[in-house]
């Protein structure tokens, strides 16, 4: 007599796979250049710093690109920055209305804020919109003072509190740079957008 033994078995596994649809992040990134230069067109200092884009900043972008909601600024203008008395701060929430961290400086002859003239954005990947072709001129005059940074705003006034801000920056290291009467200050803002 013959006994067959048979054994069978099923396995059955699975997986799941979770968060694989695409996505889609933007950076922004700017940076500002200013070149410092005496009454007799010599080099005196030159500094790069990175940018905060400021939340009302960050708005207009949104408003302007996407729904329509913001209106178009077709100029911008540039200004100085100088220390409360202690040193420069930052922060998102700052406007041209309120921002405790800097005061505007103002000792330069332009009767308004330089404009700044910028170039078409490019197509490429960073896109990047700059005014390196024109930069903004400040004409350094009486008693001069301290520099710490530069921002980027829609209000022309000199000191004046209307407008959009853009971004503000501060030197950074080595901080903030003397200037005197005759010198000239150059600034140039570069602006990226990056996937």
């Amino acid at each position: 007599m013959t006994i067959e033994k048979t054994k069978a078995t099923d396995v059955v596994s699975g997986g799941l796979s979770c968060n694989t649809k695409a996505g889609e992040a933007a950076q922004a990134a700017g940076k500002y250049h200013v070149e410092c230069r005496d009454k007799d067109g010599n080099l005196k200092w030159a500094a790069d710093s990175t940018n905060l884009v400021v939340s009302v900043g960050l708005q207009y972008m949104a408003g302007t690109s996407l729904d329509g909601s913001t209106a178009r600024i077709t100029t911008w203008y540039l200004g100085l920055i100088t220390g409360p008395g202690s040193g420069t701060s930052f922060a998102a929430a700052d406007t041209m209305s309120s921002h405790a961290g800097w005061t505007e400086y103002v000792n330069y002859s332009n009767s308004t804020r330089v404009a700044a003239t910028f170039v078409a954005a490019t197509t490429a990947t960073p896109s990047v919109i700059t005014n390196t072709a024109s930069p903004a001129v400040f004409n350094i005059d009486g008693a001069g003072g301290t520099v710490a940074g530069a921002f980027l705003t829609s209000g022309s006034a000199k000191s004046g509190t209307a407008g959009t801000l853009f971004s503000e920056s501060d030197f950074g290291s080595p901080g903030d740079r003397t200037v005197v009467n005759g010198d000239t200050l150059s600034v140039t803002y570069t602006f990226s957008l990056n996937v």
